[in-house]
């Protein structure tokens, strides 16, 4: 049922209950955005489940119909751009509730990790950075091919940072998960400091009234390089520099320029 139905008169816990056997449950406990997720195994299929949790619940920042409006903006970029590094969404099933969208489980680990505990050797931030240079660089291979998919389809970056990231270890495979809040560019920032990791934003992430644009995702995977590569490496340094400026004008103009200039390190 949860890869067929389309519909369903029950809310969304009542729902996979009765077709699935919860195997892990992501509520307020492990994250604060109000939402509410599953993993599941239902027949032979691993699923994950989100939803958009309890519309009662107005502990988190977004409200119950914001949280909604979110997960339909994620099932409209997953049927939009087709990558490997995309969990795959299988099915939408509309419940009283809000949808519950239904991805392929994914292993893996987030790779995104407390202060505190970023220089612990066993937490998969540190253990993500002590990997060879290789595994790395193939690893941020798919992060930026993925965005360059995503660009073409006109996308823009927004709240990406590690905690976006799975790293299946054993299997050395990059997953980038939760991207509800990427937005259709350009737009205009009406938030002035919007969402996401100040380790990643862009200047004009800040900025009330600024354009928000494709070579806001480039100053992103700037970013990117710079927190998981050497930037003692001239070239992964020079890289760096030009996708992060904050004069937009003198960065790569594109997701896939800065790509191209990626592949040629």
């Amino acid at each position: 049922m949860l890869l067929t139905a389309k519909q369903t008169d029950l809310d969304p816990y009542t729902f996979v209950t009765r077709h699935a056997q919860i195997f892990a449950m992501f509520d307020a406990a492990s994250q604060d955005s109000g939402n509410v997720s599953y993993g599941v195994q239902a027949g032979d299929d691993r699923l994950f489940i989100k939803t958009a949790g309890l519309p009662q619940d107005s502990q988190p920042l977004l409200s119950h119909a914001e949280r909604v409006a979110l997960l339909r903006n994620a099932i409209r970029l997953a049927r939009s751009v087709s990558d490997p590094a995309l969990p795959a969404l299988r099915n939408v099933v509309e419940s009283v509730e809000g949808p519950l969208l239904v991805y392929e489980w994914l292993d893996g680990e987030l790779i995104g990790t407390s202060v505190e505990r970023r220089s612990d050797p066993t937490s998969p931030f540190a253990r993500f950075l002590a990997l060879d240079l290789r595994e790395r660089t193939a690893a941020l291979d798919a992060i930026f091919r993925l965005h360059v998919n995503l660009a073409n389809a006109g996308w823009v970056a927004c709240d990406f940072y590690d905690g976006s990231l799975m790293y299946d270890f054993a299997r050395r495979q990059m997953h980038v998960v939760d991207l509800d809040n990427y937005r259709d560019a350009p737009f205009t920032n009406e938030m002035g400091r919007m969402f996401g990791s100040s380790r990643f934003m862009a200047p004009e992430e800040y900025e009330l009234g600024a354009r928000i644009d494709e070579r806001t995702t480039v100053f992103v995977m700037g970013r990117t390089v710079e927190q998981f590569l050497s930037s003692r490496d001239d070239g992964i340094a020079t890289l760096v520099a030009r996708a992060c400026r904050a004069d937009r004008r003198l960065r790569f103009q594109s997701v896939t320029q800065f790509y191209d200039a990626w592949t040629r390190l």
